[in-house]
């Protein structure tokens, strides 16, 4: 570190570079990772912009440590928002630099490969220059086969929504012009980890690219993120960018649970009717409860899992949504209804298929601003 010799920044020149890095729960590895970036990027009027997805182990106190004494490092603490795809985008209009990188706070990315970046950027007149693990050069570090096929299969379905051959679409490490990200962000999907692939998918014309190769490296303090979820937001992204411009993908997985509903409301009522022989009223109510219970928790993991609901937050979330699906079902009830009537005279399935379609729709736009409200 420069300790108390004036820094760029400190001596009033903007930033050429900034170096976006989301962080959750990477305490032991922010003071390292700011000496590479010291190192690396010695010369340069560089910013580090930490996103930090309210982790809970000391990272922010981490940060603002250095931050303190080095006015490079900045802060930017997100509540209630999971993902580094919108951490990246918000960390990068956090800051007016004229080239921007993306890279991960948990060291695997190789820092070293940052000036090549941007020289590909400012004197070869690149837009995107990318980290790659996958050409001449770059490597996987020590994955196993099962994480190497898991890569390779991502890679090959990320074909489905890219405008440009790309060996690694999966690259958390690459640096970006502004201009290039602004023309992209209004189009960003921001669901997940996969950020670079969003940009790509999201560009109107073909990028200038370059491929950078870089061995990934062993992680050495901190857990890894990759889980269950990741697959899930990659599949949820892909899907936007093929059928996103005609109905969102968040519509249609809550629709899903929707039906996933119906089909545990039958069943209860069923059960309940015989074998344990309630009268209909009160089965019918067992199983509408059943299954408003059932798809909210669905719906809390599956299609808001970026705004997951937890502890009171829970239960505040289940009663409104409990309010919001009887608003609906009453708004079903009251088209079906009209539609069937002899006024009007739609056939029973359509006028059904309409009542539903109203309730859905209400359910879907009330629970996204009223239970699972953006922070």
């Amino acid at each position: 570190m420069n300790g108390d010799i004036p820094t760029p920044l400190a001596l009033g020149q903007a930033p050429l570079l900034a170096v976006v890095i989301p962080v959750l729960n990477e305490q032991d590895n922010i003071a390292p990772l700011v000496e590479r970036l010291d190192a690396t990027l010695a010369g340069t009027a560089w910013e580090a912009i930490f996103v930090d997805d309210d982790s809970t182990d000391g990272t922010r106190a981490a940060v603002a440590a250095i931050a303190a004494r080095d006015p490079r490092v900045r802060l930017l603490h997100r509540i209630g928002r999971r993902g580094l795809a919108s951490a990246f985008i918000e960390g990068a209009q956090a800051s007016l630099a004229p080239y921007v990188a993306a890279m991960d706070g948990d060291l695997q990315h190789d820092e070293a490969v940052l000036p090549r970046m941007l020289a590909a950027l400012r004197d070869d007149g690149y837009d995107i220059a990318i980290g790659s693990r996958y050409v001449a050069g770059g490597g996987v570090g020590g994955w196993d086969k099962g994480r190497v096929g898991m890569s390779s299969l991502a890679t090959r379905l990320s074909r489905m929504v890219l405008r440009a051959p790309v060996t690694d679409p999966m690259s958390g490490f690459f640096m970006i012009r502004r201009t290039t990200f602004e023309r992209a962000v209004r189009r960003l999907s921001a669901m997940g980890f996969k950020i670079l692939l969003d940009i790509l998918a999201s560009l109107p014309e073909r990028p200038r690219l370059i491929e950078l190769p870089y061995q990934f490296r062993t992680r050495l303090a901190g857990e890894s993120k990759l889980d269950a979820g990741v697959l899930r937001d990659y599949a949820l992204l892909l899907a936007d960018k093929l059928v996103g411009h005609i109905v969102p993908v968040r519509f249609l997985l809550f629709a899903a649970v929707g039906a996933m509903g119906i089909a545990a409301h039958l069943v209860v009522l069923r059960l309940c009717l015989s074998p344990f022989g309630l009268d209909f009223p009160t089965a019918q109510s067992l199983a509408t409860a059943a299954a408003i219970v059932g798809n909210f928790w669905l719906n809390n993991i599956f299609t808001f899992r970026d705004r997951r609901l937890h502890g009171w937050g829970f239960l505040r979330g289940l009663v409104t949504f409990a309010a919001i699906c009887s608003v609906g079902a009453a708004a079903n009830v009251s088209v079906s209804s009209f539609l069937f009537s002899p006024t009007v005279h739609t056939t029973w399935w359509l006028a059904g298929m309409a009542g539903a379609v109203m309730s859905l729709v209400w359910n879907y736009a009330a629970s996204s601003v009223l239970t699972w409200r953006r922070s």
